[in-house]
């Protein structure tokens, strides 16, 4: 990072760093956003600009660039900041495709970038009125300036949503997704069958030739976010709702490795949720430099009931007793958490009727014990998941809000 975006955060008046860090010990605020979107424009918003966004996912180079890729006006956009998110760059369209853009509720575009420029987007769209959708991927090789035209993932495939991309070290770019080809091909052959399957390819070219794809679980939820990361010795390791016997939809957690081959699967927890629908709330996923898992999810099992987290020290084979999140008469939500060395970060929103609140607990020993929570921020209207992203040494939260605009936040430990 620059001396520049170094001293940047140190910026900030000495009264109000002394006020968050007296209301916070562990987190000095570096909270940047756009001006205050209008009281017209927080019901319909057509824009396809920042301010009508309705969720944004980052990425954070070690100079301190920020890289944000949107959806808003039925369009997917990409800019820069150069100051922590206060002010963008003319945006960058990759593509349009009005309704038909995918914007569900754990639907998003995804980006990943490295310091020689290079940028990879995914995002899903529907190619038709039964929710079959399609994974389009755009590349930069110059920083986010210029991007390729979209292409599909998948030619004539059956449906794919949900799309999520990881960076491993060696510059490869993992990409996992849930499909529905198993899905169909069990109906056509007469067998009902509901849900979707967890999908799996590698790109070492930024997108120009991909690993034959993987079918890691045949039997996941069609509409949950998958949570994907990759340890120090670059091997993936996937989270997301699974499908067990009985239409019990808890998680599980599986590895993947670089010749593309999936480990058994093993469950997180036994919430016991049996059910048909959508919860659209999918898991999150952070691996420490010592091969600890953390993850968060979200369930409404007869077993229990909430946000929840747990972290495993055997590759996921076991689990710690599950720590539940939050005050359970604010619905605790959107759970997303994020590790380095031993120390762990999580985030989660809370609704207590008028407002939505930004919250945190912190860990210094790998999630063994936990600091009491912390509300960081609040909005009133609509509000996107909260997202941890690290830049270097340092640890932000993301949370894009309708009337509040765009914030990123320096989180301290």
């Amino acid at each position: 990072m620059t001396s520049a975006h170094m001293k940047f955060p140190r910026l900030l008046s000495a009264t109000l760093l002394l006020a968050v860090q007296w209301l916070n010990p562990l987190c000095a605020q570096v909270m940047m956003s756009h001006a205050p979107a209008t009281h017209s424009s927080v019901g319909a918003c057509d824009s396809p600009e920042l301010s009508c966004a309705n969720a944004a996912s980052p990425a954070l180079l070690s100079n301190g660039t920020l890289l944000l890729v949107w959806t808003a006006g039925g369009a997917v956009s990409v800019a820069k900041s150069f100051d922590w998110g206060k002010t963008f760059e003319p945006r960058v369209q990759i593509a349009e495709h009005q309704k038909f853009l995918d914007t569900g509720g754990d639907a998003r575009a995804q980006i990943v970038a490295d310091e020689d420029g290079h940028v990879m987007v995914a995002y899903g769209y529907f190619k038709d009125a039964h929710w079959n959708a399609k994974v389009n991927m755009a590349v930069s090789s110059d920083g986010a300036e210029h991007f390729s035209e979209v292409k599909d993932l998948i030619k004539n495939g059956q449906s794919e949503r949900f799309p999520v991309l990881a960076l491993q070290s060696n510059h490869r770019v993992s990409l996992a997704w849930i499909d529905k080809r198993v899905v169909a091909q069990k109906n056509k052959s007469g067998k009902v069958a509901l849900g979707g399957s967890i999908a799996y390819t590698q790109t070492s070219d930024w997108g120009q030739t991909f690993k034959k794809e993987i079918i890691v679980n045949p039997e996941s939820c069609e509409c949950c976010r998958i949570g994907l990361v990759i340890d120090s010795k670059d091997q993936a390791f996937l989270a997301y709702r699974a499908i067990f016997p009985g239409g019990v939809r808890d998680h599980a957690i599986q590895s993947v490795s670089e010749k593309l081959q999936p480990s058994l699967v093993f469950r997180v927890s036994d919430d016991h949720w049996q059910t048909d629908v959508c919860p659209h709330q999918g898991p999150s996923l952070s691996v420490s430099d010592e091969e600890v898992l953390h993850v968060t999810w979200f369930t409404q099992g007869s077993n229990r009931k909430g946000l929840y987290y747990a972290h495993s020290l055997d590759g996921g084979r076991s689990f710690s007793e599950p720590l539940k999140i939050g005050n359970p008469e604010f619905n605790p939500s959107r759970g997303h958490v994020l590790s380095k060395g031993k120390a762990v970060w999580l985030v989660w929103k809370e609704f207590d009727g008028e407002k939505s609140s930004l919250n945190m607990m912190f860990s210094k020993d790998q999630g063994k014990s936990w600091s009491t929570k912390t509300e960081l921020m609040t909005t009133l209207g609509y509000s996107d998941h909260p997202l941890l992203v690290q830049s270097g040494q340092q640890i932000f939260v993301s949370w894009l809000t309708r009337l509040d605009g765009y914030r990123l936040m320096l989180l301290d430990h």
